[in-house]
């Protein structure tokens, strides 16, 4: 019976330690949004949930039809991408890595 003790007391103890520790390991989500800036470019933003920077990382801007990339670069030192708004139908990627790629439809993108 002790034996049960202990080790459901180690239990306990194991699991509120890596509850304690889930925002930290689980907390790095990549967050972007786009806007139109009235004036034929539009400008997104983008970073993580923990507050890392989105410095460097890779953009896309790519043509929702075909899968054509239309325009590619990186955020820049202030986590930020701007490009000419596409004519076509269009989507932009934000891509952090695998399982960190976050992807905006050009219609969902208002000043």
């Amino acid at each position: 019976m002790r034996r049960i003790v202990i080790v459901l007391t180690a239990c306990v103890v194991l699991g509120c330690f890596l509850m304690l520790q889930a925002p930290w390991v689980f907390g790095h989500t990549p967050l972007c949004s786009c806007w139109d800036n009235e004036d034929g470019t539009v400008t997104c933003e983008g970073g993580f949930s923990d507050g890392s920077s989105g410095t460097g990382i890779a953009m896309r801007v790519v043509d929702k039809k075909s899968g054509k990339v239309l325009v590619e670069g990186k955020m820049d030192e202030d986590s930020e991408f701007t490009f000419d708004k596409p004519d076509m139908p269009y989507k932009v990627q934000y891509d952090a890595g695998p399982g960190h790629l976050v992807e905006i439809d050009g219609d969902d993108i208002t000043e």
